[in-house]
């Protein structure tokens, strides 16, 4: 993952955020008690470290994608910051934006916000050490991203929106396969067996929008995910105007949403 990060060519401080976070203990021993919550206690998907790292994959490949289509992040138009900026903001976002689910599901992500502000000051007093107002620009978009990462708040950033549908698309049967092998999955909850029967999400340079999100499924039952899941953050969403959604039941036809 950092190697993906410094292939963007930029000063090196969005790698050393991601390199301190992925070696903080506080943080990873947070990570690990949100995930025996959710799966565990709760019975729900994956919400751990693995999953956090996916989705800060994700916004590693969208923010590439967008940058590669000439489209400035919230920052840069505003004047106020960098591409490198938003791109730090919006990892520390992806690894810290589920920690609330230690506390509860409800409300998640605003637990998750000042569970994840003492380690985010860490980081940011560490990277940013010269400008206390980076520092203070960077935490506040940071806690957007993961304020809005559910799409029932409303964002304004971009950055926010990536962060939003990154989220979003992690959504194979890797996050359900344990709650379904221990037995945890409730019966009918259909969020567990629909994500099972999703094989793979790819995201791509689309053809009529900087993004494309494909995903394939093995039955129908992924189609709840999809729509259910994905689609409505999308909508919801301040990258929306970006991304092309596609979803396909293995040799079918794909459906295009987006």
């Amino acid at each position: 993952m950092t190697e993906m990060a410094g292939a963007f060519g930029l000063s090196g401080k969005a790698v050393a955020a991601l390199e301190i976070l992925l070696q903080d203990e506080e943080l990873q021993a947070a990570q690990e008690y949100a995930n025996t919550v959710s799966i565990v206690r709760l019975g729900y998907n994956d919400h751990g470290p693995v999953h956090m790292r996916t989705v800060a994959m994700n916004v590693l490949v969208m923010l590439r994608l967008l940058r590669q289509a000439g489209i400035q992040t919230s920052l840069e138009k505003d004047g106020c910051g960098d591409f490198e900026d938003s791109l730090t903001a919006a990892l520390c976002a992806s690894i810290l934006h589920d920690l609330g689910m230690g506390i509860a599901r409800q409300d998640h992500e605003i637990h998750s916000i000042y569970l994840a502000l003492p380690i985010l000051n860490r980081i940011l007093e560490e990277v940013y050490r010269e400008s206390i107002k980076k520092q203070a620009m960077i935490r506040a978009l940071t806690l957007e991203c993961i304020a809005g990462h559910m799409g029932s708040r409303t964002i304004h950033s971009i950055e926010a929106g990536v962060v939003q549908i990154a989220d979003g698309c992690d959504m194979t049967k890797g996050r359900a396969r344990i709650p379904l092998a221990l037995g945890q999955a409730k019966v009918g909850h259909i969020h567990q067996y629909s994500a099972n029967s999703i094989e793979e999400v790819h995201i791509d340079a689309g053809n009529e929008r900087p993004i494309r999100i494909a995903v394939h499924m093995s039955n129908d039952a992924g189609f709840f995910q999809v729509e259910e899941v994905l689609l409505k953050k999308i909508a919801g969403s301040t990258a929306k105007p970006f991304i092309e959604l596609h979803a396909q039941v293995r040799d079918e036809p794909p459906h295009q949403y987006l």
